[in-house]
This record gives C-alpha cells, sequence and structure tokens, in this order.
C-alpha cells in the first residue's frame, strides 16, 4: 500500500539523497533564528532627550536658594555641578551648563539625554569652543561641533527616544540683554525720576509686531527640525512626542517684591533690580508674549505629535525677592539641607553682575534669573507628570503643597 503517493519502504539511494537534502537544509538555517535586536526607535529602554536653551539645560542648577552670607547655604551640587562629559571631570560644550538637576533626568526606568545648552537660540552660534552655542539646526563644522537637531538625529537613530522635550525662543526674544536693561536703569536712575526699561529703544525693537513674527516663524522651523531629526532616524511622527515648555515667571509683580524700591536694596541684597513698573511690564505683557509666540509656532510648524507643557505660573509663591520667601540668612536657616528650606527659600537665582561676581566667586553671572535646584527638580516632577508612563499629556503645571516627596517638590499637572 502507498500513503499520499510515497512509497511504504524507501529504497537505501533514496535515503541518502533525502538526508543529503536534509543536511543541507540544516546548514543554510542561521545557528541563531531570533538575533540580538540593537536599540533603535521603539526598542531598548526609552529615554526623553531635552533640546533648547538654558531653561530647559539646568542653569543655575547648582544653586537651592539665595545667600549673601555665604554660598555653601545654598550650594547643593557643588563646582561640578555643570560637568556633563563621559569622565565627570567637564563640560562637553562650554558653559551649556547641563547640570545634573536638569529636568530631563525623570528616573522611573526613563533614561535622560541632556542637549540643550544654556544661551542657546533657533540657530547654532559662536565660531570657537568658548562662544559656540548648538541651536535646533543642523550644524555640522566636521570638527565635532553639531547642531542640536543634528545631535539628536545622531543619538536617536541607535536610541528608543519616546519624547523630545524642548524650550526655545526666549534668546531669539533677546532674553539676557532685556534683563541687563532692566538692572542698569535701575541702578542709574533715582526714585523721582525713573528710567524704565520697558520703553527702551533697544527693548522695544524686541517686542514690534515684526519681530514677534519672525520670531515665530523660527520657532516654528526649529520645531520642524527636530520633527526632520526624527524622521531621518527612523520614526513615524506618531511613534514620539514633542514636548514644547513655556517660559516660567522668574520675578514677581512690583507689589510682591519684598524689598523697596527706594535705595539699592532690591539689587545689593535681592538681586532683583527692577522698578515695579517694569517687573509689572515683564509678567504682564513680555512674558505673556514670549509664551504666546512659543504656543503659536507649535500650531504653525503643523507637527501632529507635539503637546504644551505650561510653566508660567509653576514657581509663583517662590521667586526671586517675592514676599513669600527669603534669603537663608533672613528666615534663619542654616542651609538648604534645613527642614522648610525648599518652602521658605526662592527658586529662582538672583541677578548678578560684574561687581557681585568676580573671578573668585563660585557665581556665574549667566546664572542670573534662572531657575535653580529647587525649580529644576520641581519641574522635573512635571515633566515626568507629562512624561506620563508613555502616554504624554500637556498640561499646567503649579506647586501643589509643601515639603520634598521623594526630594522634589511637590507639584501637580493639570
Amino acid at each position: 500500500m502507498t500513503s499520499l503517493g510515497l512509497p511504504t519502504i524507501l529504497s537505501p539511494r533514496l535515503c541518502l539523497a533525502l538526508l543529503g537534502a536534509l543536511v543541507i537544509a540544516l546548514l543554510a538555517v542561521p545557528v541563531t533564528s531570533s538575533p540580538a535586536r540593537a536599540d533603535g526607535p521603539g526598542v531598548g529602554a526609552p529615554w526623553v532627550v531635552s533640546l533648547g536653551d538654558s531653561y530647559i539645560s539646568g542653569e543655575a542648577g547648582r544653586w537651592a536658594g539665595s545667600s549673601n552670607a555665604s554660598s555653601s547655604r545654598a550650594d547643593a551640587l557643588g563646582p561640578t555641578a555643570y560637568f556633563d562629559n563621559a569622565s565627570g571631570t567637564g563640560e562637553q560644550i562650554a558653559r551649556c551648563h547641563r547640570s545634573r538637576s536638569a529636568e530631563v533626568f525623570i528616573g522611573g526606568g526613563v533614561n535622560g539625554l541632556n542637549l540643550a545648552c544654556s544661551g542657546a537660540t533657533t540657530a547654532t552660534g559662536g565660531g570657537n569652543s568658548d562662544t559656540f552655542k548648538p541651536g535646533l539646526d543642523f550644524y555640522d563644522n566636521g570638527a565635532g561641533q553639531v547642531g542640536q537637531a543634528k545631535a539628536l538625529q545622531q543619538f536617536a537613530a541607535t536610541h528608543n527616544v519616546d519624547m523630545v522635550s524642548v524650550s526655545i525662543g526666549g534668546n531669539d526674544f533677546k532674553f539676557a540683554s532685556i534683563v541687563q536693561s532692566c538692572v542698569v536703569d535701575f541702578l542709574s536712575s533715582p526714585t523721582w525720576a525713573k528710567d524704565y526699561c520697558k520703553d527702551d529703544g533697544s527693548v522695544v525693537e524686541n517686542f514690534t509686531a515684526a519681530n514677534i513674527a519672525a520670531v515665530k516663524a523660527r520657532v516654528a522651523g526649529a520645531f520642524r527640525n527636530v520633527q526632520t531629526a526624527m524622521r531621518n532616524a527612523g520614526y513615524a511622527d506618531t511613534s514620539w512626542t514633542l514636548l514644547v515648555q513655556t517660559y516660567p515667571s522668574p520675578l514677581p509683580r512690583g507689589s510682591g517684591i519684598r524689598y523697596s524700591e527706594s535705595g539699592f536694596s532690591r539689587q545689593s541684597t535681592g538681586g532683583c533690580g527692577f522698578w515695579n513698573a517694569d517687573a509689572d511690564w515683564a509678567n504682564d505683557y513680555a512674558l505673556p508674549t514670549i509664551n504666546s509666540t512659543v504656543t503659536g509656532a507649535v500650531t504653525a510648524s503643523g507637527l501632529p505629535n507635539a503637546k504644551i507643557l505650561d510653566l508660567s505660573s509653576a514657581f509663583n509663591g517662590r521667586r526671586l525677592c517675592e514676599g513669600t520667601v527669603g534669603l537663608y540668612e533672613e528666615r534663619g536657616l542654616a542651609s538648604w539641607q534645613s527642614a522648610g528650606a525648599v518652602d521658605q527659600t526662592e527658586w529662582v537665582n538672583q541677578i548678578r553682575t560684574v561687581t557681585t561676581c568676580c573671578s573668585d566667586s563660585p557665581y556665574y553671572v549667566q546664572e542670573s534669573l534662572h531657575p535653580n535646584y529647587w525649580a529644576q527638580l520641581a519641574t522635573r516632577s512635571c515633566v515626568r507628570q507629562a512624561y506620563n508612563a508613555g502616554a504624554v499629556r500637556g498640561g499646567r503645571c503649579s506647586i501643589a503643597g509643601t515639603g520634598l516627596v521623594n526630594g522634589e517638590p511637590r507639584m501637580v499637572l493639570q
């Protein structure tokens, strides 16, 4: 009898032929049928990458509060705070100030990479190692200096990037120059003849309709560069999320400043040399204009996968010179490690000038008016809540209570 058309008993010659075919077939099969996969788009441990300027790089992240008596009271991270090279001995890019307290390091099984740089604008600037500032572009000088979009593309190609968090636009409005103008006007004019920065020509020109539109276009282009970088790295738009953060208010309105306008204590003691009217203008016009430009750029970019993290009021109640907080010596606290220090001290660094920040000082002028250690950790909590275990969401971040939770201020994203 036969079955399926095959002979019941196979001849020796046919057996040998079949055995040879089987050996050839087995040799054609790889030894490992499921080779180990390299990390890359959608594969491996998740990463969050931060891009942009000083408000996300971690500038001022060394300092927890302020003291004019002793810098050690507020020194949470020490002189290596901004060291981010592989050996932990220095900065990869001079003065990018990527602090260890930066918000991108949300933990919980999610890795963080900080590519942001203090002083960055939408476009790369500077030409040497001391002035190089990578922007959100594809700049590449062939000698290791690349724009942040190019750096993101290179990294994302071999790592699983779930979310890219961005803060950009403030320096395109010349934030540092505006602050300088306000402090100079405060220090150089008397109370009976106040010279306001809000009407200085150099300040006003940053807020003309034409410049606002130009900045909006550049920021939108920067967001599209991020999209292009991710596409070039192999990602579909639906496989990652762009989290765009707005800028927080660093200084209260004039009525909320705890130092008088008369005399120089507002700057010499508090490090917040703004006239009341300029502080009001900064909160009521300048900050909302910058933030609306950033959020408008998100819409203009056309990215389908963008969310907004609203930080505009995240530090309210803990801002520089605000009446609800104080210097360590004003509050009778020994240091940043004292109980209640996070709630009684400032979350924004003092404005320092060349007369208060000299060669033997541990402070940098560029740390002025930036979120400090407490604020960095507070924002980190907000970013973690926005990441939402990979189901990224936007919202408004604010203080949720006093004390610390796992070493971070209590924050809520709504």
